[in-house]
């Protein structure tokens, strides 16, 4: 028998807010946390902006002891230890006993990159002939699955422990393969989430590749222009976001508080075939990475009050309003709300499809649509398929029924999950 799929539990680290209380208010807001970053203008990037979380020392030492912080330098695993620790204490959740594994229990957590400044560190250490000055823990912190091993330890989870990895897909992909597990009875609840590195060796190659913006280097906060006419490329970003997913018999058997349900979701890729490469997007699977969540979660394109797109600032923006338009077979006015939170975080690559979804429930659970920044002279490209009043600038107030979220990542890869409001 198939288990219906809730979301019981929510934490976030992104850089306009760490915390639930503090990043709700500032989505609502349209706060940004693009900042002038003096590490990038040291090296001469290109773009000298980016959307970093700030985490104290003292934030730090309530998720890890002084000893695992000496020598202790990777950032994602920081971020997403943090975020999966908030999302378990929101869930109302408790950590077992030192000797039994939580056999019901798991996480999957996804990155692109893990620790990238400590592998820069034993490189040099290794060059100067100091390989036995690593470290002991020096792998943990470099391995893909660095950060599910650190939640699953902190946490005792007996269940499947494991990180996944798919570009700017990762986070949206991590909850779809959740889903699976739980829908499936493999598990009573999955921590679900990803987590992304920050920092000049993470976003160099694209800096590189020119698909950053360096217009506006002076003024961060308008950088990151989602659906703008004005948009020049991405700012890049970084932080994490994590879910507690859990079957709902299990969540009202401990009163848990259900923030929303999963519907159900598709993961698909276009293969690099047609117009799709390894950057670019192959519109065919798009349109039915889409058309196929949709039939799996048992909806109608009429049913979707909003959308969370991808939606980066480049110049494919309208490449995807396209593509959902042509999926939905809806345009103008009758097209449903889509916002982008990288108008306010940047674009947190590996992180991007987790952070975004936790703003997604949120809007959800607390009845609102948040506003785009940054698109005040939206592409006409964009206003020639939908009606610009479907762009919200402006917070809307209202109960949101049904959310549609997709990310597209490298690799001709796509990910659209469907989230309902538990009733």
């Amino acid at each position: 028998m198939k288990k219906r799929v809730v979301i019981t539990g929510l934490g976030i680290v992104a850089p306009n807010g760490v915390g639930l209380h503090t990043f709700t208010d500032a989505i609502k807001k349209g706060i940004s946390g693009i900042k002038h970053d003096v590490e990038l203008e040291r090296l001469q990037f290109s773009c000298q902006i980016a959307g970093t979380p700030e985490i104290s020392t003292e934030l730090a030492l309530l998720y890890f002891t002084e000893l695992e912080l000496r020598n202790f330098n990777s950032s994602g695993i920081l971020y997403g230890v943090i975020a999966a620790l908030d999302a378990w204490k929101d869930a109302g959740l408790s950590i077992g006993d030192n000797h039994n594994p939580d056999w019901h229990s798991g996480t999957i957590f996804g990155t692109g990159t893990s620790g990238i400044d400590k592998f820069r560190e034993s490189i040099y250490k290794i060059d100067d002939f100091q390989t036995r000055r690593l470290g002991s823990t020096a792998v943990a912190q470099t391995m893909n699955s660095g950060v599910s091993a650190y939640i699953g330890g902190k946490l005792g989870l007996g269940n499947q422990v494991t990180t996944n990895s798919s570009a700017c897909t990762t986070g949206t992909e991590s909850i779809l393969m959740a889903f699976e597990r739980i829908k499936s009875g493999k598990a009573k609840r999955i921590i679900a989430g990803s987590t992304s590195d920050s920092g000049p060796y993470i976003w160099g190659g694209f800096d590189a590749m020119r698909v950053c913006t360096f217009k506006h280097n002076t003024e961060p906060e308008k950088g990151s222009r989602p659906m703008s006419a004005s948009a020049s490329g991405f700012v890049p970003g970084s932080g994490a976001g994590a879910l507690i997913i859990e079957d709902l018999e299990t969540a009202l058997n401990r009163g848990a508080k259900i923030y929303a349900e999963i519907l159900g979701g598709n993961i698909n890729s276009g293969g690099q075939r047609g117009e799709g490469t390894m950057t670019a997007p192959n519109s065919v699977a798009v349109q039915k990475c889409i058309i196929d969540a949709i039939d799996n979660a048992g909806i109608a394109a009429n049913d979707i009050d909003t959308i969370n797109g991808h939606l980066t600032a480049t110049s494919k923006d309208s490449l995807e309003i396209k593509n959902w338009t042509q999926a939905l077979k809806k345009t103008g006015i009758n097209f449903p709300h889509i916002n982008s939170l990288k108008s306010t975080v940047g674009h947190c690559l590996s992180a991007a499809g987790s952070i975004e979804s936790v703003a997604s429930v949120l809007q959800i659970y607390q009845g609102f649509i948040f506003p785009n920044r940054n698109c005040e002279d939206v592409n006409p490209e964009i206003l020639s398929l939908i009606n610009e009043s479907k762009i919200p600038q402006k917070i809307i107030e209202k109960e949101i029924n049904i959310v549609a979220k997709a990310s597209f990542g490298f690799g001709d890869v796509n990910g659209c999950v469907i989230f309902k409001k538990y009733k």
